[in-house]
């Protein structure tokens, strides 16, 4: 009984929201250093992972390169302060930022409280079409 009750539950609720989830869903890879990037279509979004705001701490400043600047993978977009330390940032992948996020500039503590979403660094648009597998 529980069984067909749920089973028409699930069709006319859950599964129209789990295709429309999966009409939006983006891909993210993490780098070494602690960076992920989501990506969607040819912009990918960028900022720092969970675990690497826990290991900073609280942060209290941050500073990324203007839009319309070129990054190339592995060197520094950026850079963080927390109250124990000051990290560069770096980019997971080579392009040029389109976008950056102008509330983490005013409201770092964003960053802890939602690194991967909206504690967003920048976003940039990938010199080579996004061919990644795994780590970036």
């Amino acid at each position: 009984m529980l069984r067909s009750a749920f089973s028409t539950f699930s069709t006319t609720v859950v599964r129209p929201t789990s295709l429309v989830f999966r009409a939006y869903a983006t891909k993210t890879y993490y780098s070494k250093t602690h960076e992920y990037i989501q990506v969607d279509g040819d912009v990918g979004t960028v900022g720092i992972s969970d675990f690497a705001q826990e290991s900073v701490g609280e942060v209290v400043f941050v500073d990324v390169n203007a839009v319309g600047t070129a990054v190339n993978k592995g060197e520094p977009f950026g850079a963080i302060e927390s109250v124990k330390a000051a990290s560069d940032v770096y980019a997971p992948v080579s392009g040029e930022i389109t976008n950056v996020n102008a509330v983490v500039s005013r409201r770092p503590d964003i960053i802890n409280s939602d690194a991967e979403g909206k504690g967003w660094l920048m976003k940039v648009r990938a010199t080579l079409s996004f061919h990644i597998s795994g780590r970036v």
